[in-house]
């Protein structure tokens, strides 16, 4: 049996499961915002617009490639809790070395494309030349611990599909510390480059690895990690791909579209580019409801698939969509309200401001659409469809939003026609997974 760390969500109230998941979650994801905004304030504050730039610059790119890998492990968490919601112990010990393996392999494969390919990509995304020299420090020293970032990603995963998500909570919240006073210490003290900003992620990852892989050694038999275990099992890494690579697909869209969002942002100059680094800090608060809860429907969804308790699945997919929409909204209204207050932290140049408050107020109000996508891609990925948000995520927030960038800004060449790329096409999308749900639920 499970031990008391891990959650069984096929059984108990609805509600009360879903939030005592999905609550770890929500201060795990806001300790993570706090220490990558504390990476931004710092360098904004201690270094200069062309360091917060630099670190804004890159920013997209590494949800690129790391982004993934990250819906690859989502996706094999998909698989695993359907094995622990259905109480099959071969299969979900032969899902877990897997994972486990397979992740090995990204990690150390990602090192290298990530080192080696920095100064081309950011060229090619038209990186401003002030900028260019610090993002490619910060961009090669973050990559070269790509194996920290892939392999806590695979191992949270892991946790969080047999219902732990206390453990990881733990864990970030150490790294999170460490993360801060590292960067206090190298940059506020030491006056290090923007280079010690990508050090102390890197090393506080590290320690976040070291920590979940000491949990998963010593949980309950059932679900627990054995390095002599550890091999490809081609028909499980079939299955592992199979719903994982739809998830990373979909994030690698997204990346796409967003890095050539920040090509187009970089067209206008350093300031906006600060602008909308420092925004996108904010933004990142936007997604702790959405995060927490869309993850806990993919684990409550999968975990009571593979118990066939359809009735609870209808139940928890629309208490989750309305816990999430609801979440997102009110912090819009929040970051409308206090935009100037809140880019000031990071920067007083006037400019940087502008550029910053306008692009929150053009989209504050759209957020519940942004987490309504979100939500049912979430449902959809632990109901096995995890090619449906793909797909609507590559029509709408990778071929349309570019599409729409390339030709409104050429007829109109300002920056707030960029910032309308997001609230449309979360319009449609949400649009779209509404028409969807409505014609298929019955046979999710």
């Amino acid at each position: 049996m499970a031990g008391s760390s891990s959650v069984l969500m096929t059984e108990g109230p609805i509600g009360k499961r879903i939030i005592t998941f999905a609550f770890p979650l929500f201060w795990g994801n806001l300790f993570q915002q706090l220490y990558n905004t504390a990476d931004s304030l710092i360098v904004g504050n201690f270094i200069g617009n062309a360091a917060l730039a630099a670190v804004s610059s890159s920013s997209s790119l590494i949800f690129l490639m790391v982004g993934f890998f990250n819906g690859i492990a989502i996706g094999s968490g998909v698989v695993i809790a359907r094995y622990f919601g259905a109480r099959d112990t071969g299969r979900l010990k032969r899902a877990i070395h897997t994972t486990v393996a397979f992740g090995l392999i990204c990690g150390v494969g990602l090192t290298f494309v990530g080192v080696f390919a920095a100064p081309q990509i950011l060229v090619l995304m038209g990186t401003p030349a002030e900028v260019l020299p610090n993002s490619i420090t910060y961009f090669r020293i973050y990559f070269s611990g790509s194996l920290a970032f892939v392999m806590y990603n695979f191992f949270v995963g892991i946790l969080q599909s047999v219902g732990d998500s206390r453990h990881p909570l733990i864990y970030l919240i150490i790294s999170s510390v460490i993360n801060i006073l590292l960067d206090l210490v190298l940059i506020g003290r030491l006056h290090f480059g923007v280079g010690a900003a990508a050090l102390a992620t890197v090393i506080s990852q590290f320690v976040s690895v070291v920590l979940c892989l000491r949990q998963l050694l010593h949980s309950p038999e059932e679900f627990r990690l054995s390095p002599g275990e550890l091999r490809i099992d081609r028909d499980m890494l079939r299955q592992l791909l199979n719903s994982g690579l739809p998830a990373g697909f979909q994030n690698s869209i997204i990346s796409v579209a967003n890095v050539f969002v920040q090509a187009n942002i970089n067209g206008f100059g350093q300031m906006a580019v600060a602008g909308c680094g420092a925004y996108s800090k904010i933004q990142g608060f936007v997604f702790l409801p959405i995060t927490c809860f869309s993850l806990a429907l993919t684990t409550f969804i999968s975990q009571n698939l593979g118990a066939k308790k359809y009735d609870r699945v209808r139940k928890g997919a629309l208490f989750g969509i309305f816990c999430t929409v609801v979440g997102a909204e009110l912090i819009g209204v929040l970051i409308y309200i206090f935009a100037p207050n809140l880019i000031a932290a990071f920067n007083h140049t006037p400019e940087v401001i502008a550029v910053g408050t306008e692009q929150a107020r053009t989209e504050a109000f759209f957020f519940f659409l942004l987490a309504f996508s979100h939500c049912m891609a979430g449902i959809l990925r632990g109901a096995g469809k995890s090619v449906v948000p793909m797909i609507v995520m590559l029509i709408f927030w990778c071929i349309f939003r570019v599409g729409y960038i390339t030709i409104a800004v050429r007829f109109i060449p300002a920056i707030r026609v960029i910032f309308w790329a997001y609230p449309l096409t979360w319009s449609l999308s949400s649009l779209t997974f509404l028409i969807y749900y409505k014609k298929c639920a019955k046979n999710l």
